[in-house]
């Protein structure tokens, strides 16, 4: 299947579309202006600058101490490689502790880093800020299931929604930020099963990471999938191997998700 190349930006009505018509949405991490650059040309759909960074780019052990000037930062370095791909940037841990704290973060990600949205960590618990973001005209993409920013809290990264109470509890908080006006849905280590029943229930578009096939798209990390991370995640998978150059695995990448060959049950929880 080709890749369909635009000249112009895509906006969250055409994601939104993608999802209506059942095209797999590709998304990717980047966090600097070449690895942007590739990922456009590939025809990824959304870029993420995700605050994974602190680990990939820092070398931190977790995403805690990544700061809202570092976010800002690498979005700007990001925002200048892109021509086409719709723009995410992550709130970094504890930068939305209170309504203003969050407005104040996610202006500074729009107008300073150049973010067209921005992704919040967080259950039923957040959906005032939610809420606030869309009074204010702010795109934002609500993350459930494994929470990176809770690593400490969760004692470390395991799959959640697993026990019924849990994915219920997951379900009912999708709704919930739906509600209150999240425009996307991130499902991070979840089950397949439990994914595609939260993919049917809400009309928002659903990204996975390590949360099975039926998802409106997948994100994963740029360095997972040029096979760089020191010892890459189970739902992961390196396009580098067997191939001449990054942006022939960039655009594989691109590829599997449209033709949903990824991710395969090898890259899924069950």
């Amino acid at each position: 299947m080709s890749v369909q190349h635009h000249s112009q930006r895509l906006n969250l009505r055409q994601l939104h579309a993608m999802r209506e018509r059942a095209e797999p949405i590709a998304c990717l991490t980047a966090y600097e202006y070449s690895q942007a650059r590739l990922a456009d040309a590939a025809g990824v759909d959304v870029v993420l600058v995700g605050d994974s960074l602190g680990m990939v780019v820092q070398g931190h052990e977790t995403t805690v101490p990544v700061t809202v000037e570092d976010i800002v930062y690498h979005t700007q370095a990001v925002a200048r490689g892109l021509s086409r791909a719709w723009l995410i940037a992550d709130m970094p841990f504890m930068s939305y502790v209170t309504l203003e704290h969050a407005l104040e973060t996610a202006a500074c990600l729009m107008q300073d880093g150049g973010a067209q949205m921005v992704k919040l960590e967080g259950d039923a618990q957040q959906q005032e800020i939610v809420a606030s973001f869309a009074a204010h005209g702010i795109p934002v993409c609500a993350h459930l299931g494994l929470r990176p920013q809770l690593v400490h809290k969760l004692g470390g990264y395991r799959v959640q929604g697993r026990e019924d109470r849990q994915a219920e509890q997951m379900l009912a908080d999708a709704l919930t930020l739906q509600q209150a006006g999240a425009d996307m849905l991130l499902l991070e280590c979840v089950p397949s099963a439990l994914a595609s029943r939260i993919q049917k229930e809400v009309h928002i578009p659903v990204i996975g990471i390590g949360a099975g096939s039926g998802c409106d798209g997948q994100i994963l990390v740029m360095h997972d999938v040029l096979g760089i991370t020191a010892s890459p995640p189970k739902f992961t998978q390196d396009f580098l191997k067997g191939r001449g150059s990054i942006q022939e695995a960039l655009s594989a990448y691109v590829a599997a998700v449209k033709s949903r060959e990824f991710p395969a049950a090898a890259q899924s929880f069950s």
